[in-house]
């Protein structure tokens, strides 16, 4: 399906939280399950890309939803929570293998593709945050600019998505100490950049991005640390 941005406002239009307006357009058109699609980890140099599809109660919107960004951990626990008691949710993770052997935006629209297609109630329509609905999406689609900022829906999928990467990335750091991922959860911050120059890279970073893949070409084999069993949470 080609790209299909939906109208979007302004900046400076944006509303200061998410509302149901698409939702209720799209319900009176007939459609009763609306999914909000969102992913969680394009930028960081190490771990998987997460979508989440989460198709909310109209009568059970946990109050306070917004754009992970905008929220602590504390309060995007609570909505996590909130959301995964009273919606429909489903995460599929792009992993690195895949990451590096197509793209990150081909490994994020197939985790977004796999998200919508493992609800467990077939959704009519997905609103998916971004500029490009999936191809193959199993429904209908329509890419949402700005998205999170926009739709609760897509907002509690961006808070979804947001949880379960940074768990992964907490459990990575049990893995690999050194490298701090539950500080910095993959991104190349100060820390991370200098545990790689001192320790090389695992088999969590992403030797397709241009940091990792110079380092790599810097760094003797023997150097770099390789485990087959990573993340028992990151499909393959």
């Amino acid at each position: 399906m080609a790209r299909r941005p939906a109208d979007s406002p302004a900046l400076f239009d944006l509303p200061d939280a998410p509302n149901d307006a698409l939702e209720r357009r799209l319900r009176r058109a007939g459609l009763k399950r609306i999914a909000g699609v969102d992913e969680a980890g394009r930028g960081p140099l190490a771990g998987p890309v997460v979508a989440a599809a989460v198709i909310l109660d109209p009568k059970r919107v946990p109050p306070g939803l917004d754009d992970s960004k905008k929220l602590d951990r504390p309060a995007r626990e609570k909505l996590f929570e909130a959301i995964m008691a009273t919606s429909v949710v489903a995460v599929a993770a792009g992993s690195v293998t895949r990451i590096d052997q197509t793209d990150i935006r081909q490994a994020t629209l197939w985790a977004m593709r796999q998200a919508v297609a493992s609800l467990a109630h077939d959704a009519d329509h997905a609103l998916i945050d971004g500029i490009d609905v999936p191809p193959g999406l199993c429904c209908r689609g329509e890419a949402v600019v700005k998205g999170d900022a926009r739709s609760v829906s897509i907002a509690a999928a961006s808070i979804v998505a947001k949880v379960t990467r940074d768990r992964m990335m907490i459990r990575a750091a049990g893995r690999f100490p050194a490298y701090g991922f539950d500080r910095h959860m993959g991104y190349g911050t100060p820390f991370h950049m200098e545990a790689l120059a001192s320790h090389g890279a695992t088999p969590l970073h992403r030797s397709s991005f241009a940091p990792i893949r110079a380092l790599l070409s810097s760094v003797a084999p023997a150097a770099i640390e390789v485990e087959l069993d990573l993340l028992a949470a990151v499909p393959a």
